[in-house]
């Protein structure tokens, strides 16, 4: 009894895997079954042989079980009891138990059940498969040998049947029920863990509100009162060791909120609040912020902002403040000369609101290509070894990235290490104002306080302002802060002072705190709008608390406050919040000082902003000049090296005095594509011309191909893409032009990209040669292979199929025959080829040549446009003179 007790327990015990309760349940069923059978064969006089496996089966099957549970081989006796199963018990079962006519055939499903069950991988088909071939086997072989069956009675038929009905009918009975238990059991333990992570994310969250709390409250009288220090007149030592204070105090109230703000993403409670703001107040703010900051390292700070920005816009302000400021501050951070600027302008409005478009470019240390993955990874900073003496906890990106794609934007970076980044953020907003930013100048022009004495915004000698506070270093922090002001500031040291005072005195604006003893800040603002006889029923009352956060927000907004400011509070923004309260005939504004934004903000001219999108290539894609300017292609040279140096092909060297130099005996020459540092630049220069580049590559598959190092350069750039063309010289030409005259119409990349795809394999680019021993040279072919067929005078037509160079016909004799032939037999083709563009590209052929082939071309086929193209030196050197291909799009 004890044993069966251990076994149920193992059975039900959840912390057990299931492989192992599922092999000790399936052939505890078995031995109930099978003793089932047992007892009833020998009753019946069943045959012995039958009796005889079956005895065997009760004794085996718990020795196997037991040995692979202690040996932790599962799978091994799973495997053993199957095999056996299949070959040994099911036979005998069937042939000596009535065949067709016995319960034996009711088996075949117990062990299709017990192989799917509990045998893993491949070996479980094998055996399924093995086991309904077994079946197959014996029911041939019980009709065409009846003699190998040994038959039942009637009696012993209905006896076998019923026992079998009743063995199996108990295994999948319990196996059903093991298994419907199972799963209510890891559906409640399921539940049971994420009512738990809930609680405990709640709790954690809570944890993290608390303790922000707590910290801000000490952080505001330091902060406060620090700031009190650097407005009055004190010695520089002494001004120096109050702005270090200042950072330091900044610095930990950045990392509050960062921790905080990451506890919400992660227990996905982070909310978006949008509402109606004026974009130029949002970018006055962010400047007055961190200007100073770039200008104590010594670096040019610029905001560059297209004219028709819309003035105003409909989004959650806040968390854009907050991603533009985090960005800024990294920039500022990781550059130790050069600049940092911000840009801004829009997108195209797809429907989803319109794309205001913001890019941060530094001249900081760069990121590292390995380093990109893990650029917005939480609690991650990446080249640990550099930055290590620089602030910071690895949050602040982590957070951008994650605030960026909750209000359906995008981020992406580009960098050169060593060089700097650029950040592009995208994030589509409603407009509110269709104004242009520069009709609102004012909005960014505003008041800016950068003198060495301090100056208060405003004076209002004549104003009340009521501050309520439990904490008496907050309110000495408040007084002071409004002192320049000249405000009129009385103090309450809890919600029932307060009342007391709003009674007997009209107050135009109250500071209240939240979290009071007796009466909390919402009851007591409650309790002012409805005292009778009450003087201050009307006053504008500010939420001033420690509870930071937009639910704590939504909170105040919803109790009828006016405000909400958060400690600590500076005085900048205490100033600018009682100024907007206060009655405006109180009021008298002293400061007006903009020096340091019209220092900062530059409006952008219409050829100053970015292209949406460039496309490049080499200089091996055989483009005419002309074209190249009409489509603003960037091209990236291929080199030449000969023993007289290296040249940048196409512009320090020309095809023709190659040509001539290759002439010479003992020539030397070599030819490679740009280098993966070369790559990296040329994107970075191009990327300030355009927001995103599709480069284009010679195929990856021919010698010298620039393909891998322009893919493994874009590693660097998240708003890079390179494309394999499949083709060279112009057939890849083809392919930037289609790209370029796409961009020029506003498609976006990944269209581009998906177009191009489409119409790689449509482009015919085929060359016949004019000698095979500059082929041999390059490498593209074999030198004994191709000296045979070039002592025969062989003219090769080279094509491009699947991206690789292939020879499709040979032709002997002079050059003028190969042309000949090869002209007739493209223009055949060109019959069915789309009529837009037709490139003839040549190297090392006279003036006269070329006239021939044009016109003779022109005579037959008619094309819309036919570029005669001089094919670059790269190209040139490797195909050698007299060589000249038709480049068309099929």
């Amino acid at each position: 009894m004890k044993v069966i007790k251990r076994i149920v327990a193992f059975i039900q015990d959840p912390n057990k895997a299931l492989e192992e309760r599922l092999f000790v349940l399936l052939p505890m069923l078995t031995e109930i079954a099978v003793f089932l059978v047992f007892i009833g064969d020998i009753l019946c006089g069943e045959n012995i042989l039958e009796i005889l496996i079956l005895l065997g089966t009760l004794i085996l099957n718990p020795v196997i079980v037991y040995v692979c549970l202690k040996w932790h081989k599962v799978d091994t006796g799973s495997s053993i009891i199957a095999v056996l199963v299949v070959f040994v018990i099911m036979p005998v079962v069937f042939f000596f138990g009535g065949g067709p006519d016995g319960g034996g055939i009711l088996w075949f499903t117990y062990c299709a059940i017990y192989v799917g069950l509990l045998v893993k991988g491949r070996l479980k088909t094998i055996l399924l498969f093995l086991l309904f071939a077994s079946a197959a086997a014996d029911y041939a072989i019980a009709w065409y040998h009846p003699e190998f069956i040994h038959g039942h009675g009637r009696g012993m038929y209905y006896i076998d049947s019923l026992l079998s009905v009743f063995a199996v009918g108990i295994f999948a009975y319990f196996m059903i029920l093991f298994q419907n238990n199972m799963y209510r059991a890891e559906s409640e333990r399921a539940m049971k863990e994420a009512s738990r992570v809930e609680q405990l994310n709640a709790s954690r969250n809570a944890f993290f509100a608390n303790m922000s709390h707590e910290i801000r409250t000490p952080i505001n009288t330091i902060l406060g009162l620090n700031e009190m220090i650097l407005r009055d007149e004190v010695s520089d030592e002494v001004k120096e060791d109050a702005e270090s204070i200042q950072g330091s105090g900044k610095l930990l109230l950045a990392l509050i909120n960062d921790i905080l703000d990451l506890s919400k993403l992660q227990s996905g409670q982070m909310r978006i609040v949008p509402s109606q703001y004026r974009t130029g107040e949002m970018i006055r703010e962010i400047v007055a912020m961190l200007a100073p900051k770039a200008k104590e390292k010594g670096l040019e700070f610029t905001v560059n902002i297209a004219p028709d920005v819309p003035s105003g816009l409909y989004g959650d302000e806040m968390r854009i403040r907050q991603i533009l400021i985090n960005v800024l501050n990294n920039a500022i951070k990781y550059t130790n000369k050069g600049k940092v600027s911000l840009d801004i302008h829009t997108g195209r409005d797809t429907g989803d609101g319109l794309p205001i478009i913001f890019t941060v470019t530094d001249t900081g240390i760069g990121i590292k290509k390995e380093d990109m993955p893990y650029l917005f990874s939480a609690f991650k900073r990446v080249d640990e070894n550099q930055v290590h003496h620089i602030e910071g906890t690895g949050l602040g990106l982590s957070i951008v990235k994650q605030l960026t794609d909750i209000m359906g934007g995008r981020i992406t970076v580009d960098s050169v290490y060593t060089k700097g980044s650029v950040f592009i953020i995208e994030i589509p907003q409603r407009v509110t104002d269709e104004r242009g930013i520069e009709e609102n100048a004012g909005d960014i022009h505003h008041d800016t306080n950068t003198g060495s004495s301090y100056l208060s915004s405003f004076e209002a000698p004549e104003a009340r302002v009521l501050i309520v506070d439990d904490n008496a270093s907050n309110l000495l922090v408040e007084r002071k802060l409004l002192k320049s002001t000249r405000v009129i500031a009385d103090e309450a040291k809890s919600g029932r002072e307060a009342l007391e005072k709003t009674l007997e005195t009209a107050y135009q604006v109250i500071l209240m705190d939240h979290l009071m003893p007796e009466m909390d800040g919402i009851e007591c603002q409650r309790r002012i709008r409805q005292q009778k006889g009450g003087l201050s029923k009307n006053a504008k009352i500010v939420a001033l608390t420690a509870n930071a956060g937009e639910d704590h927000k939504r909170l105040f907004e919803q109790a009828g406050f006016d405000g909400y400011l958060t400690k600590p509070v500076s005085g900048e923004e205490l100033e600018r919040e009682v100024a907007r309260l206060l009655p405006q005939e109180l009021i008298t504004v002293k400061r007006r000082d903009e020096n340091v934004l019209l220092s900062t903000v530059k409006w952008m001219n219409l050829h100053e902003h970015k292209a949406h999108l460039m496309i490049t290539t080499e200089s091996v894609a055989d483009l005419p000049e002309e074209l190249i300017k009409k489509y603003e292609i960037g091209i990236i040279s291929h080199k030449v090296r000969t023993d007289r140096g290296v040249f940048r092909d196409g512009k320090e060297i020309d095809a023709k005095g190659l040509l001539n130099y290759l002439q010479k005996e003992g020539a030397y020459l070599e030819t490679s594509a740009a280098s993966v540092q070369e790559h990296e630049e040329f994107f970075a220069d191009m990327l300030e011309r355009a927001e995103k580049v599709i480069h284009i590559a010679v195929s990856g598959h021919v010698e010298h191909s620039g393909c891998k190092s322009a893919a493994e350069a874009a590693k660097s750039f998240d708003n890079v893409y390179v494309v394999d063309s499949a083709h060279l010289s112009s057939g890849q030409g083809i392919l930037v032009l289609e790209a370029a005259k796409m961009a020029k119409k506003g498609f976006a990349a990944e269209d581009i990209i998906k177009q191009l795809e489409i119409l790689t394999p449509k482009i015919h680019t085929s060359f016949v040669t004019g000698s095979l021993k500059y082929l041999i040279r390059a490498g593209q072919v074999g030198a004994v292979y191709g000296g045979f067929l070039n002592s025969l005078m062989a003219h090769p037509v080279l094509v491009m199929k699947n991206g690789r160079i292939k020879m499709s016909g040979i032709y002997f004799g002079t050059n003028e025959y190969a042309q000949e032939a090869y002209m007739k037999r493209e223009m055949r083709r060109m019959q069915n080829a789309d009529k837009g563009t037709l490139f003839i590209t040549y190297a090392g052929m006279e003036a006269d040549e070329i006239l021939r082939i044009r016109k003779l071309v022109s005579s037959r086929v008619k094309f819309d446009n036919i570029y005669m193209v001089q094919a670059s030196p790269a190209i040139s050197a490797n195909c050698g003179p007299k060589t000249f291909g038709f480049l068309y799009r099929k």
